[in-house]
């Protein structure tokens, strides 16, 4: 049984107590080997305790502490004693990280013959890159604050990029489109015109939606799960875009999702150009008549695509002010944009993304119909106004989902499904609206419910930290190789 003055001083920080002793013993002038034999205890030994290697027994602490004349609690101290052991301290722990060890490059011993305006800059070095590294993964928390600064941002523009949209007409035009859906032909000649060759593959590397050939000139997508589907024209145009519009390799995960917005906004302009959609819209608002469901058919692609566009065109070019949402089953909110007021569910951070959507709110609502085939149509009084919405609910590898577009009562007028006499009351964000138990049920099941919370692992983890968050580089580039063309 260890005696209580060998228990070891395993509460201590190493190597700042470590530092603490070689500062202790170059003020007396002693040498470790001269240290050694007053301590009873090998050089070698003490080394590795005074880099911060070996965790030393308090018995040999109460021994160094007497040798070098300084009480054992100045030892202990969780203090640099000096700005040089504190600096040696930093580029230590900096050497020791996983961040270092992945450049690859040997450690430097911060050894008293390191000048300190030298030991300054190798630790203001591993600063920034650590600052650099933080700023740039992709936490859960970096994503949230991200894609909340990036909501207002368009909120804030009513959602519409005049300059991509011109853009992306340009190029549509110049392929031949002159109406109607847009071909995955045409999409091919839009990738052609740039110099582009799209390729459909089977083993896309799983971490990557599409990968792009620069060197040779090829665009990467996965087979066509269904024929004619929206989904692969989207992602081509989306990789597409990214040369478009310039991008360089992005530096933070805040500029990954930046990218990420515009390469989807691009890819619906391409799908439903601004001309042809306005000039369909419009029509469809002097009939008082519109409909996410026509506008959809149009143009030949999603529900949620359409959707989305709509928020991208209504108020710039109609004047109406609008909200989207994406709603999971179970009331979660996946996706949500709104100018038009509507009181989206949000953290104290601001964040919408996970919160709940009222129970009252047709996006939850529509669940409950027989009829999915159809869109719902219901009016819903807020503590910010009333506001009639049009859902539609489908489902996917993730379950079933509802996608909303709404707006004020003032303009329900232009929609179809304005008549509806469903109407629903909700004073959320107030408790009692909806989340709050009754009384009685509290008060019969508070002591006795244990539930087991469905838990998505995702929130607790960042993305792979690589060139592009999320994407396996060796992975891809091991594809690369495979499918190069041989020179």
């Amino acid at each position: 049984m260890v005696q209580a003055d060998e228990r070891p001083a395993s509460d201590t920080d190493l190597i700042t107590l470590g530092r603490r002793i070689r500062h202790a013993r170059t003020a007396r002038g002693l040498t470790l080997d001269q240290l050694g034999e007053r301590v009873g205890s090998a050089p070698s030994l003490l080394s590795l305790v005074e880099n911060g290697r070996r965790e030393p027994r308090l018995s040999l602490l109460r021994a160094i502490a007497e040798a070098v004349g300084v009480p054992l609690n100045d030892l202990l101290s969780t203090e640099p004693p000096s700005r040089r052991a504190a600096l040696e301290i930093a580029l230590d722990r900096a050497q020791r990280g996983p961040l270092f060890a992945a450049l690859g490059l040997p450690a430097l011993k911060p050894s008293q013959k390191l000048p300190i305006p030298v030991l300054e800059q190798l630790v203001g070095m591993h600063q920034e890159l650590a600052r650099r590294e933080e700023e740039a993964i992709a936490t859960p928390e970096e994503a949230r604050r991200a894609n909340t600064e990036l909501r207002l941002e368009r909120q804030a523009r009513d959602n519409y990029f005049p300059q991509f949209e011109t853009i992306a007409e340009d190029l549509v035009t110049r392929a031949g489109h002159t109406g109607g859906a847009l071909t995955h032909r045409t999409v091919a000649r839009i990738a052609e015109q740039l110099g582009f060759t799209l390729l459909h593959v089977e083993d896309l590397p799983r971490s990557a939606r599409t990968v792009t050939d620069l060197r040779n000139g090829r665009i990467y997508l996965p087979p066509a799960s269904t024929p004619g589907g929206h989904g692969l024209r989207s992602l081509a145009l989306q990789a597409i875009a990214h040369r478009v519009l310039g991008h360089e390799r992005p530096r933070s995960y805040g500029e990954f999702l930046r990218q990420r917005v515009e390469i989807t906004y691009f890819a619906a302009a391409c799908l439903v150009p601004r001309t042809q959609a306005v000039a369909f819209l419009e029509a469809s608002k002097r009939e008082r008549d519109l409909a996410v469901e026509d506008f959809r058919d149009a143009f030949g692609v999603t529900h949620e695509a359409a959707a989305m566009r709509l928020t991208n065109l209504a108020t710039v070019h109609l004047g109406i002010p609008l909200h989207f949402l994406r709603v999971g089953d179970d009331g979660a909110l996946f996706r949500g944009y709104a100018n038009d007021g509507v009181p989206l569910p949000q953290d104290v951070t601001g964040a919408i993304e996970g919160q709940l959507v009222c129970r009252r709110w047709g996006a939850r609502e529509a669940f409950a119909r027989r009829d999915k085939a159809s869109e719902y149509y219901q009016y819903t009084d807020t503590p910010a106004g009333t506001f009639w919405c049009s859902t539609q609910t489908g489902s996917g590898d993730a379950g079933a989902f509802s996608i909303t577009v709404g707006v004020p009562y003032a303009h329900a007028k232009w929609f179809r499904g304005r008549d509806t006499p469903v109407r629903r009351a909700s004073t959320c964000p107030d408790p009692s609206c909806c989340s709050r138990p009754s009384p009685d049920a509290a008060e019969r099941w508070a002591a006795s419910a244990w539930p087991s919370g469905r838990m998505h692992q995702q929130v607790l983890a960042a993305l792979p930290r690589g060139a592009f968050p999320g994407v396996d580089d060796a992975e891809v580039y091991a594809f690369l190789d495979k499918h190069a063309p041989e020179q």
